[in-house]
């Protein structure tokens, strides 16, 4: 078993990961996340008391109804990398409003990081 610390580049790796779905946030367009995601990535989290859960998809759809989040305010507040798997925190103000907590899973495939789940907690 390796006890090496990861690369930096990895770490740098995943942060642009997730720059480009904050990027496609703030621009309003899910099309512009898409890469960051795997095909078969989901989503779950509560809006209120309702679940908002499926394919990733939902979330595209989501941003494209809600349009640009150009005041949105993102911060990377942990990332866990073990191989070729990780997690990430972010905590993002002022997404149309709302303050949300995200966490996700990636997992690196040929050669580089894709989300494979996005939970989030939208905060009261």
């Amino acid at each position: 078993m390796s006890t090496a610390p990861a690369k930096i580049s990895e770490y740098d790796a995943i942060a642009k990961v997730i720059k480009r779905y904050i990027d496609g946030a703030r621009a309003g367009k899910g099309a512009d996340m898409k890469p960051s995601f795997h095909e078969d990535a989901t989503i779950f989290g509560y809006v209120g008391d309702d679940l908002f859960a499926g394919p990733i998809e939902k979330l595209f759809a989501w941003t494209d109804d809600n349009g640009a989040a150009t005041g949105i305010h993102p911060q990377i507040s942990s990332i866990d990398l073990i191989g070729t798997a990780a997690t990430v925190r972010i905590e993002i103000e002022n997404w149309y409003g709302h303050r949300f907590t995200d966490l996700f899973t990636l997992l690196k495939l040929d050669g580089g990081w894709k989300i494979m789940n996005k939970v989030f907690h939208l905060h009261a």
